[in-house]
């Protein structure tokens, strides 16, 4: 726990897992093999940048991949700015005969 925070302290991410408050059946993502104790040991690390961006993170306990670990999901909704073409054709390239 403590080592992920310090990883995600230093490299300006956010643990995006605990942003969002669900019921605990769709936060564990791991299932011991007796079936008794569920822990949230995955998590999804997003850039502080576009941590806005992070719609929710949930479990998907249903998914069939074969581990006792959990499929985890996040929504994600980005918004990128369009380049304007004007602004991009006013670039010219400098006369490298005068250097």
């Amino acid at each position: 726990g403590t080592r992920l925070l310090d990883f995600c302290t230093l490299n300006l991410l956010t643990i995006g897992g605990t942003l969002f408050e669900h019921r605990d059946i769709h936060k564990g993502t791991w299932r011991s093999p007796d079936g008794r104790t569920v822990n949230q040991i995955d998590h999804i690390c997003i850039s502080t940048k576009w941590s806005h961006s992070l719609l929710d993170v949930k479990v998907c306990r249903g998914a069939d991949i074969g581990s006792d670990h959990y499929l985890v999901r996040g929504y994600l909704r980005v918004r990128l700015k369009a380049v304007d073409k004007l602004k991009t054709a006013q670039h010219t390239l400098p006369a490298i005969e005068h250097l």
